[in-house]
């Protein structure tokens, strides 16, 4: 069971990745010319102007560092690997990314002279387990979560007793437009977990989930829902010791604690139909091991990048075919190449295969995919954006 949960972390952690049969990719094409109507990065500090991204989806970066030796940009899964930058005669440092990103969200640091820091120009982002700069490549679907003058929801910061962990613990939660002027209504509710590395702010600062949800209820598009969003625990399983994961500190707090004090101090909807739990990659394993063990607990769930529900786990779980209502698996299209993402070096996965096996056998089974994205934010905001109106259709 311990090589199970460990490959599965590993497949997780190193999403996008192919089994060893899968032929060796083919050279890269030539980069179209670099168009110059490069622009500061929407996810600038104030004022700066660098970084910068064009039309075609280059980012720029530009670093003063006059007795630096060395400056490279390091960038995320997506991002295309590191740019290493080069100094002027003013000490200042420029480079360009070789390629276009991919649209949409990225973390990056700067590496100089060995050491690590973030671009003073870029706001910081929780990931990697630490703060990150963040970039962002405009997107052709955008509208989807972008502000507009529509009415909106609040995301508010709770604090809830923890007595199995000691603490007091955070948790943001998104309560849907009209929440707080009508006093009768009561709503479903989403648990929504982060990925490794990250933490409770990802989902509203990374992924934008607010305002996913609320241009799709301006639109009519979904039912109105509360949104939870929780510290995983993950963070404290390093990269080397995956082998000591354990769900049960995290599953007592969600199914304990947390669950207990939002029913208790938010108008929701406390019964099994309407409570729904996803995650994104390590969140998404979590989303499974939790909601598989507690099926009076939970009617939905979303494993986005985050693992896969084949025929074989629903037949083996007595009760899922009679109380769970969907099943939904997101991927980036990236991950998927070949057709098939797994462990390296262990037995290949097909995710794509298993959900319409499942949806097969007659279980509400969706399987999506975000095109052209990798591990990273775009896969998941579009694979909320895909889920959102399939919950809570009791």
């Amino acid at each position: 069971m311990k090589y199970a949960i460990t490959a599965a972390l590993a497949a997780l952690l190193l999403a996008g990745s192919v089994s060893a049969q899968t032929p060796p990719p083919a050279a890269p094409a030539a980069q179209p010319a670099v168009i110059e109507d490069f622009k500061p990065s929407s996810l600038n500090q104030p004022g700066q102007e660098y970084p910068q991204v064009n039309s075609q989806g280059y980012a720029r970066f530009r670093i003063t560092a006059p007795d630096a030796k060395a400056v490279k940009v390091s960038l995320g899964l997506g991002g295309r690997g590191g740019t290493t930058l080069t100094q002027g005669a003013d000490g200042v440092w420029t480079g360009t990314t070789e390629g276009p990103m991919d649209e949409g969200f990225h973390y990056y640091h700067l590496t100089v002279d060995g050491g690590i820091f973030n671009d003073p120009g870029a706001k910081n982002f929780y990931g990697s387990i630490r703060w990150e700069s963040g970039i962002e490549i405009p997107a052709h679907d955008a509208d989807f979560y972008a502000l507009k003058d529509v009415p909106h929801g609040n995301v508010q910061q709770i604090m809830f007793p923890s007595p199995s962990t000691n603490t007091q613990r955070r948790a943001f939660v998104y309560t849907p437009p009209g929440y707080h002027k009508d006093s009768a209504t009561r709503y479903p509710v989403l648990y929504l977990q982060h990925g490794w590395g990250e933490d409770e702010t990802a989902w509203s600062n990374q992924g934008h989930a607010n305002l996913i949800m609320d241009n799709l209820i301006a639109e009519g598009k979904t039912k109105p829902f509360i949104i939870v969003m929780t510290y995983g625990m993950t963070n404290e399983v390093k990269m080397g010791g995956l082998r000591n994961f354990d769900i049960k500190p995290f599953q007592t707090v969600m199914i304990d604690e947390l669950i207990p004090y939002v029913d208790s101090h938010f108008r929701t909807l406390s019964d099994q139909p309407n409570r729904a739990m996803a995650g994104l990659s390590m969140g998404g394993f979590e989303t499974k091991l939790i909601t598989f063990a507690n099926l009076d607990k939970f009617a939905y769930i979303g494993l986005l990048s985050g693992g896969t529900i084949s025929v074989e786990d629903a037949d083996k779980t007595p009760g899922f075919r009679d109380k769970i209502k969907l099943a939904f698996v997101g991927f980036g299209s990236r991950e998927l190449e070949g057709g098939r993402a797994g462990p390296p070096g262990g037995p290949p996965v097909d995710p794509r295969a298993n959900a319409e096996a499942l949806k097969a056998s007659g279980f509400n089974s969706v399987f999506y995919v975000s095109p052209n994205t990798a591990h990273e934010f775009q896969s998941w905001r579009r694979s909320l954006r895909e889920m959102a109106p399939l919950l809570f259709q009791n």
